[in-house]
């Protein structure tokens, strides 16, 4: 088998690094929220030898990818267009993309799009949320959650969560690694709490790494967000309202395409998710949920959701047209 290749394309007006492997029909791999291309290094060997080509990129303000400044750099639109851009450039027409964490609202859109081109969806942690009519996301956050803090309120404003994660790179990742994990005694950093002006407050990290965490995987994380800081990551949170008024459009559309949604029934996303609010709009949708699994999907059960991957993409009717 081929080992993993690195290399960087011009796509969408910037320079995006991918990792990829293998050869065959070509299958996208968009990570969230703190990740890299390395949150799939269970997978692109798994889809190589399963006879596709893997392709994983840090996503536009990560890692080795470049990172424009401007807040709306990261709209939805932006980066719906690097992953075809990503496409263009490897010269193919068409694409399975899977997305994980903010990687899955990219992976739904790309879908709802762009559905020329990504004839199949497979979504992990994040389940495909219909428009509101009502109000831009932010406005209907705030009047849930009122008084208490909920996390992607408080990633609005530039430059506070910055400061706060960066830092201590190392502890916010292991702190961000391993309270969303299966079995984790605390997911207060996700989930909305009172009293609180920060993500982490003056919490310790755990004395032992996850068991699907090893220090050369926690090492990879805390050298590039050393690097790079959080801000492009923290950006895309800084575009839900514009998406939500660029995107009007969007309002009551269906994802036509054939589905899969991976969650671990301990992701505390599905907390304040709901999954029944994807039947009517996915009508082709085969749901996993994984027991005892958290928040890093893919990286906690690799095996199974391999598995579930490889199967949904071998059944797809796409490949014999």
């Amino acid at each position: 088998m081929t080992e993993v290749r690195h290399r960087t394309v011009a796509a969408n007006g910037i320079n995006i690094h991918i990792a990829e492997q293998g050869s065959g029909p070509l299958v996208l791999l968009l990570h969230g929220f703190p990740e890299l291309w390395y949150s799939w290094r269970h997978q692109l060997p798994a889809l190589a030898a399963a006879g596709f080509h893997g392709v994983a990129p840090d996503v536009r303000g990560y890692g080795q990818t470049d990172a424009p400044y401007p807040i709306e750099a990261y709209s939805m639109r932006e980066m719906t267009a690097d992953a075809v851009g990503i496409l263009d450039a490897i010269g193919v027409e068409q694409a399975v993309v899977v997305g994980h964490d903010w990687g899955a609202p990219m992976a739904w859109h790309c879908a709802l799009l762009y559905p020329e081109r990504f004839p199949a969806v497979i979504a992990l942690s994040v389940p495909f949320a219909p428009r509101s009519s009502a109000m831009p996301p932010t406005q209907a956050f705030k009047r849930i959650f009122g008084d208490n803090f909920f996390y992607i309120l408080y990633f609005q404003e530039p430059g506070v969560a910055e400061a706060e994660l960066e830092a201590d790179v190392r502890r916010s990742m292991l702190l961000s690694l391993s309270n969303l994990s299966g079995g984790a005694r605390s997911s207060e950093a996700l989930t909305p709490r009172r009293r609180a002006s920060t993500m982490f407050g003056d919490r310790m990290p755990p004395s032992s790494l996850p068991e699907w965490l090893s220090q050369e995987d926690l090492d990879c994380y805390v050298r590039e967000f050393q690097r790079t800081g959080f801000r492009g990551g923290l950006n895309r949170y800084r575009n839900m309202d514009r998406d939500w008024a660029e995107l009007a459009e969007l309002q009551g559309a269906k994802v036509q395409q054939p589905a899969l949604f991976i969650a671990g029934e301990q992701d505390p996303v599905l907390s304040f998710t709901r999954l029944e609010s994807m039947t009517p709009y996915v009508p082709h949708l085969k749901t996993v949920l994984l027991p005892g699994c958290g928040h890093w999907t893919q990286q906690e059960r690799p095996s199974e959701v391999n598995r579930e991957i490889v199967e949904f993409l071998h059944g797809l009717p796409i490949w014999s047209q």
